[in-house]
């Protein structure tokens, strides 16, 4: 006599992970508010001082909290998918990816230019990320579209 067979062994597994994720996204969702918030209080802190430089590396931090928050909320967004769907959507993990490296770009300071293989390592990111994401894209629309009966 089994104690758990295999369904009711996976129903307790599959009950679990969804409670996690619904965890971790409550989680993240209270750190991207406490994020956001602190963005507007100091963002809001310096524009009321009319002193502000923002050329000398403020707008670029300003950025990179912004897109930060953007990607803590495309992870947001995948786990909500994955509660919603139950599958990880590949489509909103290449976004975020992308997003991140782009954040990664962006911000990148002063004299990084004159780092090739860096700036080559982060070329290939982008396109294999980028050409990741037209192949989804591509094999979804395939799949899409009804096929024509062969006769």
């Amino acid at each position: 006599m089994k104690i758990l067979d295999d369904k009711e062994f996976l129903s307790i597994i599959y009950s679990y992970e969804r409670q996690l994720a619904k965890l971790l996204a409550v989680l993240l969702a209270v750190v991207i508010g406490i994020a956001s918030v602190q963005l507007l209080v100091q963002s809001g802190g310096k524009i009321l001082q009319i002193s502000t430089n923002w050329f000398d590396g403020n707008l670029i931090n300003l950025l990179d909290r912004l897109l930060l928050i953007f990607i803590a909320l495309e992870v947001l967004q995948n786990v909500t998918a994955y509660l919603r769907d139950q599958v990880v959507q590949i489509e909103l993990v290449l976004l975020t990816a992308l997003t991140a490296v782009a954040r990664k770009v962006i911000v990148l300071p002063p004299g990084t230019e004159n780092k090739p293989i860096l700036m080559v390592g982060f070329g290939v990111i982008v396109i294999s990320l980028a050409g990741a994401y037209a192949l989804v894209l591509m094999a979804r629309r395939a799949n899409a579209t009804p096929q024509a009966p062969q006769g």
